[in-house]
């Protein structure tokens, strides 16, 4: 559900980000504008094979070389589900036909009340190889198959790009979940 306003108004569109304007009255009857950015959904993948966790190894131009979940943006007209399953399939050339919604949160709130923004997590289990990666040009990804147990780890102790789910899975550990949790990506 987006967060900007009916009133307001695209004022640029770019490659990622688009802004838009509207004006506010202020409580001294005064009139100021504001200003908002709205961006695509991001859309991310816990994807498993028999026992084992997908995860993927990225580079991206003037990034450091990072372990992430599979996932991208989300394109118009395609539901977060849709755009899952399409990040998958071109970043590892995985299919599965066992999904389930995991987590979905608008990124507003934690980062700033001035982006609209919301960011998908889905489980997608026994994936299979169907074809060839089919990456993006400023994207290198290695298919690393790791044990749930190195999943934990490189999630909450290693350099790696995972926000909410580097906290869900601290708070899991925490909470000695990580074995219910282990049951529910591998059903």
């Amino acid at each position: 559900m987006s967060k900007i306003p009916k009133q307001a108004k695209k004022v640029f569109t770019g490659e990622i980000f688009d802004v838009y304007q509207w004006e506010q009255k202020m409580f001294d009857n005064t009139t100021e504008t504001f200003e908002m950015i709205k961006r695509p959904n991001t859309l991310l993948t816990i994807a498993t094979s028999g026992d084992k966790v997908l995860l993927a190894k990225e580079e991206q131009p003037m990034k450091k070389s990072s372990h992430t979940l599979f996932g991208g943006r989300q394109e118009k007209n395609e539901t977060p589900l849709e755009g899952a399953k399409r990040e998958l399939l071109e970043e590892s050339g995985m299919k599965s036909n066992d999904w389930e919604k995991l987590h979905s949160y608008q990124a507003t709130e934690e980062i700033t009340n001035k982006i609209d923004w919301e960011v998908h997590y889905f489980i997608a289990r026994n994936c299979k190889k169907i074809q060839d990666q089919k990456l993006d040009s400023g994207e290198k990804i290695e298919t690393l198959k790791v044990s749930f147990e190195k999943f934990i780890d490189v999630f909450t102790k290693k350099q790696n790009r995972g926000h909410w789910i580097t906290y869900y899975l601290k708070k899991l550990k925490t909470e000695n979940k990580l074995e219910e949790f282990r049951k529910k990506i591998f059903k």
